[in-house]
């Protein structure tokens, strides 16, 4: 998944906000609580808002539901080559005239693909805001998709998959994907493959663009110095040209599956360990509580229970970690590391035995006061201290559902739960035999 990013010259933008933004830059969530509005344009599109004038930047978030879960079967890629084209001409820019007017306006602008969407962003000064809007407006609604442009990217892309393809914690990741997902659009390779990204055409482009990108499926998110006013102006300005439905395929929930042992042969110094459980999705009443239950047991890298048992005690490997991925339509817990080859029995017993210990008896009372304590105060550090960041975090509350004061609201949810909850999500979830994937020498 490739994230253009189109910068300024250090001279036109950088050099410009320099000494502003090392005097404010944490100015918005330190010194004050942010307050979110929302703001419906007379097209009736609406965003949430947050008016901050410490420095005159402006930041618009945007997403769109679709992602490569909307990739058509024998055409795995399309999204990740989609998102590749967005500087590559649009409106009467061809793609060097394009690129050369954003570095000129010194403004940022980008897009991404994911499983289940398609994220954007947009920086400007707000002096450069009219032309900033625009050049997003062209990108989301007149795109070229001109033959030697696709044939580029996807030359770039074939290559990524080509020399990622041997690697083993590539081999592990599609392994575990396809035996937890089976024939579920989650399994399949979101950069796609040499062959699929050959076969997808500029016309294939064009009108996959035409579904995903409609008012109904928009998202946005603004932070930074403009208006309720002028906002509003700006989503029927950015906005208003886009068709009004989204076509898409439904994805149906997965039905996920567990207990599978799946061995690789790969010459290699080092195996890969990779395991799966089931997850909560982020709509689940017991997110909280499985989420901390995760970070106890390796979501929180030094201080977790498996970074202790694995490393610190006994040198099995340099990291080993755990993370809960939560999609629209599953979630899952993983589990994995790097370690000899030789020591891949040794390291399986002890992740085995330490995920074991927390599904039986859970967390204790200490480990939870210490997740909390740190889940609550990394919040604003890792999602709340620059205005691009803020804006992301705005554009997930909204796709997620969270309310518009989630940010007052999370402390007091995360500190309501109870150690039962998370024991009992832990026994739930992690009490489940585990796919298990090694990638590794014959005898690993």
């Amino acid at each position: 998944m490739r994230i253009q990013t189109l910068q300024a010259s250090i001279p036109r933008f950088a050099s410009a906000l320099l000494l502003s933004v090392i005097l404010a830059l944490g100015a918005m969530t330190a010194a004050r609580a942010i307050e979110v509005g929302e703001v419906q344009s007379p097209g009736g599109l609406k965003a949430w808002l947050v008016e901050d004038y410490t420095v005159p930047i402006i930041t618009v978030s945007v997403h769109f539901r679709g992602g490569s879960t909307q990739d058509p079967v024998g055409k795995e890629g399309m999204a990740n080559l989609l998102s590749a084209l967005f500087d590559e001409g649009a409106g009467p820019y061809d793609s060097k005239t394009f690129q050369a007017r954003i570095e000129k306006l010194g403004i940022e602008l980008g897009y991404s693909d994911g499983r289940d969407g398609f994220s954007g962003m947009l920086r400007t000064l707000r002096d450069d805001r009219a032309d900033a809007f625009e050049m997003m407006r062209l990108s989301l609604t007149d795109l070229h998709f001109e033959p030697d442009a696709v044939g580029r990217m996807r030359s770039a892309l074939q290559a990524g998959i080509i020399r990622r393809a041997g690697q083993a914690r590539t081999k592990a990741s599609e392994a575990l994907r396809a035996s937890v997902f089976g024939e579920h659009p989650y399994a399949r390779p979101t950069r796609g493959t040499v062959e699929s990204l050959a076969s997808i055409t500029p016309e294939d482009l064009r009108q996959h663009f035409g579904r995903i990108f409609a008012r109904d499926n928009l998202t946005v998110s603004v932070v930074g110095a403009i208006s309720a006013e002028e906002t509003a102006k700006m989503l029927d300005a950015v906005f208003g040209a886009l068709p009004a439905k989204a076509d898409l395929i439904p994805v149906p929930q997965a039905q996920m599956r567990f207990g599978e042992t799946i061995r690789i042969t790969e010459r290699t110094p080092q195996a890969i360990v990779a395991m799966a459980f089931p997850g909560v999705t982020r709509a689940s009443p017991e997110f909280f509580a499985a989420y901390l239950a995760n970070h106890i047991l390796g979501g929180g890298t030094f201080s977790s229970r498996l970074y202790n048992e694995v490393r610190e005690k006994r040198g099995l490997a340099y990291s080993v970690s755990s993370s809960m991925a939560s999609y629209d339509h599953a979630a899952y817990i993983s589990a994995g590391t790097g370690t000899r080859a030789d020591s891949v029995a040794k390291t399986l017993e002890v992740m085995r035995g330490e995920i074991a210990r927390m599904a039986e008896s859970g967390p204790t009372q200490e480990e939870l006061d210490a997740a909390k304590k740190y889940v609550i105060g990394s919040y604003a550090i890792r999602n709340l201290d620059t205005t691009s960041k803020v804006a992301s975090a705005l554009t997930s509350m909204q796709t997620e559902n969270l309310g518009i004061d989630y940010i007052e609201r999370r402390r007091d949810l995360i500190s309501a739960v109870t150690l039962v909850q998370v024991r009992e999500a832990a026994r739930k979830l992690l009490g489940v035999e585990p796919t298990v994937v090694v990638v590794g020498p014959e005898n690993s």
